[in-house]
């Protein structure tokens, strides 16, 4: 087996998720250079020995990322979140010179639009044998009139991720009234919040990009989250982490404290779609394992890094250590310096400590905390960059007191969703 010398990968975050800086740190340990592009502020910042990060600039997404790569010229590059899978996707269709990098690192471009819609990649599930939560693609409020609707049922919006655009309905009276807040000038309100406000870099060319496209309505399950990372390597899946979701930061969130288990029917799902799809690099799935029948029902795909892809707890050590010697052309083994988890139980940093300190889960799992990283692990224990801002701060107050001695309004609930749209 002749060794290739160090790869130069590269990570691309439009969010401030705590999951790229932790698999900077991994493929840093498995022998990789790092260089990377993120916001301002973004935790990645303070991760030792990456080699240089570029500013996205939110004026200029795409020319940002465009410069970047040609600057790092990597051998790979792994997006932390869907909106750089979708820019990378974009990027695909406008630079030619660009393109084998791109293909190489995600998979094969034709599957890049269906991975965009929820609802054409869970039909394509579903063509594999894959049993899924009924779904319907909805256009209109007329759509909801259909008696073949099952009730109560999600509201997805394509275009949004860590649980963030998905509502609970209870029946079409109260879908169509949060449907007519997705689109309009309610919806372009937000984005420019989202942009002004919050700093996201892709907020207003993701706002243009989805435009009325359609959302997915899902009939609702009753079960366990169980949620799948894989890394694949030309439609191969090279190995998986699979964990139960046993807390979350919200009904839809992001989790926060996982129990690593093995579902054979799951893993043959990640196999079926990596093949169909052509798949290169990392990516997920969720499922839900309904109660009293434990039938698994695929909910969504994620296009990306997820947060299991760190966590040494494979024979070869982690996902990263398993793509890394894929790119050296070595044999997978874990990180030198590094230990495994033994612990099943595995309580997430900073979300486990910060969402949900009273959880007696934290006694007994696995801590994964970066103690070798102290400037890391201050800013993840802080809030995200954008709710430090001034601006952010001010609007906050302005809000507390608008709505005080009011019941607080969700947006993430379905009765103060129908609040909203009302």
């Amino acid at each position: 087996m002749h060794e290739k010398p160090q790869p130069v990968v590269f990570l691309s975050a439009t969010l401030w998720w705590a999951t790229c800086p932790r698999l900077a740190m991994a493929l840093l340990n498995s022998g990789c250079r790092v260089s990377a592009i993120c916001p301002s502020g973004h935790p990645l910042r303070t991760v030792a020995r990456v080699e240089k990060i570029y500013l996205y600039r939110a004026w200029d997404p795409a020319g940002s990322l465009r410069a970047s790569l040609r600057a790092a010229q990597p051998d790979l590059i792994i997006p932390c979140d869907d909106g750089a899978a979708w820019q990378l996707h974009d990027l695909y269709e406008k630079d030619a010179a660009l393109r084998p990098l791109i293909e190489l690192s995600l998979g094969a471009s034709e599957a890049y639009r269906t991975l965009e819609s929820r609802y054409k990649t869970l039909e394509t599930a579903s063509k594999l044998g894959i049993k899924v939560a009924p779904s319907r693609a909805i256009t209109s409020c007329e759509d909801f009139r259909d008696p073949r609707l099952e009730w109560p049922a999600v509201l997805k919006i394509d275009g949004t991720w860590g649980g963030d655009g998905a509502v609970h309905l209870h029946n079409p009276v109260q879908a169509a009234q949060v449907f007519a807040t997705l689109f309009g000038v309610v919806k372009a309100a937000w984005a420019w919040k989202y942009y002004l406000v919050n700093r996201h870099p892709l907020e207003m060319w993701l706002w243009r990009r989805i435009k009325g496209l359609p959302v997915t309505l899902q009939k609702f399950i009753q079960g366990r989250q169980v949620t799948t990372m894989f890394a694949c390597w030309q439609g191969e899946v090279l190995a998986s982490v699979t964990a139960e979701v046993l807390a979350s930061r919200s009904a839809t969130g992001a989790a926060t404290f996982l129990q690593l288990r093995r579902h054979e029917e799951i893993e043959n799902a990640s196999r079926l779609l990596a093949g169909r799809f052509k798949l290169n690099g990392f990516h997920g799935l969720d499922f839900i394992v309904e109660d009293g029948t434990g039938d698994a029902y695929m909910i969504e795909m994620n296009p990306r890094a997820t947060q299991l892809g760190h966590l040494n707890v494979l024979p070869e050590g982690s996902l990263v250590d398993v793509l890394a010697a894929k790119l050296m052309n070595t044999a997978a083994s874990p990180a030198a310096g590094t230990t495994r988890i033994d612990n099943t139980i595995i309580a997430l940093f900073p979300y486990a400590w910060k969402t949900d300190p009273g959880n007696r889960l934290l006694i007994t799992g696995y801590h994964d905390v970066p103690w070798d990283q102290p400037e890391l692990v201050n800013e993840l224990m802080r809030k995200p960059w954008p709710e430090r801002r001034l601006l952010i701060r001010i609007l906050s107050g302005l809000r507390w007191l608008w709505h005080r001695g009011e019941k607080p309004v969700n947006p993430s609930s379905e009765e103060d969703h129908a609040t909203l749209a009302s």
